[in-house]
């Protein structure tokens, strides 16, 4: 952390963790009989409890969105750039929640967690979890807080599917969804880069089928090779030339197959360093959840019947470079809320960074995400 903060920072910050005892019935047909979601919190919840922000994460992402752990810190919350006074999600305005969803290897429960069933960890046996049942636990989260209504859901990619589905499942209880790099389903070709990286993690012999806690040990090299995959797919071919280029590490060809361009250490850092952090079996979870969301197909495969469920106002954003949920993605999206009726305001910023654009400050993003939180803060301090 800096010597000094930043004035437009949350500052320290400290994660709770809340327990749910009620079971949690799930869109595959078991249930969860208790569990716990950890959260962060920025801001204060004013009088009437009405400008509460709801953060939803991606694959990757946990419930430490902004701010710091500790005065040793060196690097902030995930998405630090857009939360925090005077950022587009105004700390000064509003009331921000975040949290590790379930599933998730960062607290809340998940394959790593204890299976009051018998005693040990879940690991394979912790159930398949989807969109829908993250909303459903992020609407008794709510309950618990008081919330009775978001001013907002905010979410990039993943975590923009969840913003659509409140939109859909508890349309009385968001005013607005903020959703971001995201789209209505997957392609074919998404759930197939999804499909190679799950493969990577469980062709593993140190995977186990799953039960690796038991050994003691982790399938590193499958998920070094997942995130080598996924990363890939997050940046665009002109942000990884301009970036890399074909830079050797050492100017000159060795003729082997050790990591000789600049691009390939990067991969490989950037795989071992998620190996260490992150679950495998809580990778798997994360992606299947991505290849089921499809909020049309309760609704006779139109989206825009879908969407007539929804009461809210909506900011959709893309990015141009954004191969893997593509402006086209965000447009099908925008075009069956206009069919349907819905309020909607559509941006797509042009930015050269490909899916991670939605983590990258660009200036005409920023300006855009601002505009319309503080039309919502607005709204706020005028119904009071």
């Amino acid at each position: 952390m800096p010597d000094s903060l930043p004035p437009d920072s949350v500052g320290l910050v400290e994660p709770r963790t809340l327990h749910f005892d009620e079971p949690l019935p799930l869109q595959g047909g078991r249930s969860l009989p208790s569990y716990d979601l950890v959260i962060e919190t920025y801001g204060e919840l004013n009088a009437d409890r009405s400008n509460a922000v709801l953060i939803c994460h991606a694959l990757s992402g946990n419930h430490h969105a902004a701010g710091y752990h500790s005065p040793e810190d060196r690097k902030p919350g995930w998405w630090d750039t857009c939360i925090g006074p005077g950022k587009p999600i105004d700390t000064n305005r509003f009331f921000v929640v975040s949290l590790n969803n379930l599933g998730g290897c960062h607290g809340s429960t998940g394959p790593t967690s204890i299976n009051p069933a018998n005693g040990r960890r879940y690991g394979p046996d912790f159930p398949v979890v989807t969109v829908r049942d993250w909303v459903d636990s992020q609407a008794r989260l709510a309950d618990r807080l008081g919330i009775d209504c978001w001013a907002a859901v905010v979410g990039g990619s993943l975590g923009g599917m969840q913003a659509l589905q409140w939109a859909i499942s508890y349309p009385d209880r968001l005013r607005h969804a903020v959703v971001i790099a995201s789209t209505p389903r997957l392609s074919a070709q998404n759930i197939a880069f999804n499909e190679v990286a799950r493969k990577a993690i469980t062709s593993d012999p140190a995977f186990r089928d799953g039960r690796y806690y038991e050994d003691n040990t982790i399938p590193r090299h499958g998920l070094m090779l997942a995130r080598m995959v996924g990363h890939i797919t997050y940046l665009s071919d002109a942000s990884m030339g301009e970036k890399f280029g074909r830079e050797l590490r050492d100017q000159a060809f060795k003729f082997g197959y050790d990591a000789e361009f600049q691009v390939e250490s990067y991969l490989r850092y950037q795989g071992e360093r998620f190996s260490e952090n992150f679950d495998a079996n809580t990778y798997l979870l994360m992606t299947r959840a991505l290849d089921y969301f499809d909020p049309a197909y309760d609704y006779g495969n139109n989206l825009a019947e879908a969407m007539r469920q929804a009461q809210c106002g909506f900011l959709v954003i893309s990015f141009s470079s954004d191969w893997r949920f593509s402006p086209a993605r965000s447009e099908e999206l925008v075009n069956a809320m206009i069919e349907a009726r819905r309020r909607v305001s559509y941006a797509e910023i042009e930015a050269p960074w490909g899916h991670d654009a939605f983590l990258i400050p660009t200036q005409r993003y920023l300006d855009v995400f601002s505009g319309y939180m503080t039309r919502i803060s607005e709204e706020v301090a005028d119904a009071r």
